[in-house]
């Protein structure tokens, strides 16, 4: 039985059932003029219009689906991934950035499915063995004139290197996700193409994964009692967060919601501070996003010189630990052994990679081979 009073609102059934052309008629009402838009998303082959899904989310869908995001489960992040269950590997990195990248569009007015397909896809072209496995396949490939990055290894994956159509390689991503990446830069990426900048939804990812993997490996760091909170406690992040948290909270309950609380301050900064600088500058479309002389989506001053200080002692106190340099360095060593193996004898690529040989470079199909490991089969594999 209805409160007495309370008036109810008739739902009609047949506005129930969204249809991709409300979906996208929606964004239109409810975005920010400057938001990059999905019925104006292109794709490099034909494809059909689904019925209830936008582009963007059938994107989002593709690369979920693709053998490339199931392999980052078995991927390190900063511990290697075989050191425990509850600490971060690729995978959970990538699902923490797609949420906060998504949050931070969404508050912001722009696309989150666009937001949201960048950060799932940003990591697809990561190597084993984290951003020592990256150095060292660089570091080799450099010796055949070219190189090694994982943003450019992911846009490899969604256009050449998934398999699941008949007429085409690759996923036929749009392009607004395959600049998105092409862009995505961090303090460990360099970004290419840069003549022009990124849309907001690639500069929110940007800093989304800034702000995941700072916060997740304060965590991890934490976890792993690679340092304590005592050694956090004169960081101005750590402790403009550790004020609000009760201090008398278990080590755990309280390391967890400090760390949350970073969080909350960075994305905070960054929601007020984009927008006062997306009004200041009077920005109005997307044209005008790539054509600005500097990416409009970012952080105080004040808050950038904090969390450069956080990361600083990250670098220093996690990242360079002689416990977790070894293990990464290890895993770099077993990389380099596997490519070098595998140059001097083709018969150890799987038969699948055999028709990339006729096409492609040798050194780029070891390399496409190497880089897709996950970290336990290349120590299985290396074993053979």
């Amino acid at each position: 039985m209805l409160p007495i009073g309370k008036k109810t609102r008739r739902i009609h059934t047949s506005k129930m059932l969204l249809k991709r052309t409300d979906l996208e008629k929606r964004e239109r009402e409810t975005l920010a003029t400057y938001a990059t838009f999905s019925d104006s998303a292109k794709r490099k082959f034909p494809d059909f219009d689904d019925e209830f899904r936008t582009q963007f989310q059938r994107d989002h869908a593709r690369i979920i689906h693709s053998k490339a995001f199931r392999r980052l489960r078995g991927k390190t992040q900063v511990f290697v991934a075989h050191h425990g269950d509850h600490f971060r590997n690729r995978l959970t990195h990538t699902l923490e950035v797609s949420q906060i990248a998504r949050n931070l569009a969404r508050n912001l007015a722009v696309n989150e499915d666009l937001a949201g397909g960048i950060a799932l896809a940003h990591d697809l072209g990561h190597t084993p063995f984290g951003h020592t496995g990256e150095e060292r396949l660089n570091f080799l490939m450099q010796k055949f004139g070219k190189g090694f990055e994982h943003n450019l290894q992911s846009q490899r994956i969604l256009t050449t290197l998934e398999k699941k159509y008949p007429d085409f390689e690759g996923l036929n991503i749009t392009h607004d996700l395959l600049d998105g990446l092409a862009k995505h830069s961090t303090p460990y990426d360099s970004a290419s193409s840069r003549e022009k900048q990124p849309s907001l939804e690639a500069q929110i990812v940007n800093l989304a994964d800034e702000i995941a993997y700072t916060n997740h490996d304060l965590d991890d760091g934490l976890r792993g009692e690679i340092f304590t909170c005592e050694d956090l406690k004169d960081l101005s992040l750590w402790k403009k967060s550790a004020q609000k948290v009760d201090s008398q909270l278990p080590n755990e309950a309280f390391n967890h919601r400090v760390s949350s609380g970073v969080i909350d301050l960075l994305t905070c900064d960054l929601l007020h501070a984009s927008s006062k600088k997306l009004e200041a500058n009077k920005i109005q479309n997307l044209e005008q996003v790539r054509n600005f002389k500097e990416v409009l989506i970012s952080f105080s001053q004040a808050t950038k010189e904090e969390l450069k200080e956080l990361q600083a002692f990250l670098r220093e106190r996690f990242y360079l630990h002689p416990d977790v340099k070894k293990l990464s360095e290890d895993g770099g060593d077993v990389l380099e052994k596997i490519f070098i193996s595998i140059l001097a004898n083709l018969k150890l690529l799987p038969k699948e990679f055999e028709a990339k040989l006729k096409k492609d470079a040798i050194e780029d199909v070891v390399a496409d081979f190497v880089a897709g490991m996950t970290d336990d089969f290349a120590l299985e594999f290396n074993n053979k």
